[in-house]
């Protein structure tokens, strides 16, 4: 079993960039105070990256969006901040600053015929798994894609091509309506509360764990370019697991507390 930081690292960003953006509220309109807090994200970024880590790199950027728009910063700023990364990332490109199958999974994103026995094959046995499930599914234990070890990491990363090929579209439809409760509440947690602090770390946990699920699912389902982020509460991972629990237990203080 590996230990992996990366998972705690969002813990510790959401904390600290909620103390943050709470003593500096009045001026968080202000560029100026609003790069201070990028700093948060940028170091532990830049450390994950270097793995590489491009999908958790992702959600510590969607925690912090999340947190920033609803402290009050200015749209135009959150643009423009979004569109320099978009410029940055495609100098990065350029200049081969990414890894080769990170280049890959996104090119085979777009066309994944163009390599079907390397860098493709994960999208297309991905969607193999996930149709052949149609509506009923095959059963429980009984998906041929999964356990015929067609699809790579189907216990950690794939797991919701498990769950479409052995449930069908019925169950992992049900799956996604239980995440959409739960971030239902997560929400209304946050409105309830009146403790601008508790209120920036429930839409902190709230973009992390949607952000995964929603980058998850539509991996598996050639929606969106493979990133490799576990699917919260699913997943197979110590770490994953435990810092969802311990993002979980920080939801549930902030309703106690707002009770």
């Amino acid at each position: 079993t590996q230990f992996q930081p990366s998972e705690f690292a969002k813990l510790v960003m959401i904390i600290c960039l909620a103390v943050y953006l709470q003593r500096r509220l009045d001026k968080i309109r202000e560029l100026p105070t609003l790069l201070g807090s990028l700093l948060y994200v940028v170091v532990p970024c830049l450390l994950i990256f270097k793995q590489p880590d491009l999908g958790t790199s992702l959600v510590l950027i969607t925690i912090w969006f999340g947190m920033t728009f609803i402290a009050g910063a200015r749209t135009f700023h959150l643009f423009g901040i979004l569109t320099f990364g978009v410029i940055l990332f495609a100098g990065m490109w350029k200049l081969n600053v990414l890894k080769p199958f990170q280049k890959n999974r996104l090119v085979v994103f777009m066309n994944p015929e163009e390599d079907p026995k390397e860098a493709g094959y994960h999208v297309i046995q991905a969607r193999i798994a996930v149709g052949s499930g149609q509506i009923w599914g095959k059963g429980l234990l009984k998906g041929t894609q999964a356990h015929g070890k067609f699809i790579p990491e189907n216990h950690t990363d794939f797991i919701f091509t498990v769950a479409g090929e052995e449930l069908g579209f019925l169950g992992a439809g049900f799956i996604l309506i239980c995440y959409m409760i739960i971030f239902f509440r997560a929400f209304a947690i946050a409105r309830r509360t009146s403790d601008l602090f508790g209120r920036l770390v429930c839409v902190g946990v709230i973009a992390w764990l949607a952000f995964q699920t929603f980058e998850n699912v539509g991996m598996c389902m050639g929606l969106v370019p493979m990133t490799g982020v576990p699917l919260p509460f699913m997943s197979y991972g110590g770490s994953s697991m435990f810092a969802t629990l311990v993002a979980f237990g920080l939801l549930q203080n902030v309703h106690v507390r707002s009770r």
